[in-house]
């Protein structure tokens, strides 16, 4: 079986970024972008979709947290895309329901080859940590581009805002690995037959 991985570097003024992901393993994440609480959820994102994730990020923290968070995600999305390569014999598809105590969040993936993200998320507070929340759903938003994908997700209940985002997050990566399982054929699920 061959593994499916995808590895991308990227650097602008802005970023440096390292970012390695195998989409059969075992959940391992070693993620160091400057930005603890963005740190937490991505490393959430590798361990309940079952991706070991590699990513590392050198940015302009001094701005704000903007260009590391955005580019990270696209870097992200890039390296997913690349370890689907053409989709063949992937389910496409994904959902998944994830709860953190009182939040409860839903997540849809769709690996169509056609990005769209449909992010509500439902956070009041400014920050969580040093991690803007007008950036949680910036980098869903981000990451769906760079991935060639649909996705939805939504906070249903909750009010805690770093339980709402962790929730979302671990919906993302259940969704993200059922759409990526391999489904034991040698097709395209598309009747395309490209995706």
């Amino acid at each position: 079986m061959i593994a499916r991985s995808g590895v991308v570097v990227r650097a602008t003024r802005e970023t440096d970024i390292r970012c390695r992901l195998v989409l059969d393993g075992m959940g391992a994440a070693n993620v160091a972008t400057g930005i603890g609480f963005y740190d937490h959820l991505l490393a959430n994102l590798a361990k309940h979709a079952r991706f070991d994730l590699d990513l590392s990020c050198r940015g302009d923290l001094d701005v704000d947290d903007h260009h590391t968070v955005e580019d990270c995600a696209l870097a992200l999305g890039e390296a997913l895309d690349a370890a689907l390569g053409d989709r063949r014999g992937i389910a496409r598809f994904g959902s998944a329901f994830a709860p953190l105590d009182e939040s409860l969040s839903r997540a849809v993936v769709d690996f169509s080859g056609r990005p769209w993200a449909e992010v509500d998320l439902k956070l009041q507070r400014e920050r969580i940590g040093a991690l803007s929340c007008e950036m949680i759903p910036h980098a869903v938003r981000s990451l769906a581009l760079a991935a060639r994908a649909t996705v939805h997700l939504s906070v249903l209940s909750g009010a805690n805002d770093h339980h709402r985002a962790e929730s979302a997050f671990k919906a993302l990566a259940l969704a993200l690995r059922r759409a990526a399982r391999r489904d034991g054929s040698d097709s395209v699920p598309s009747t395309k037959g490209v995706l």
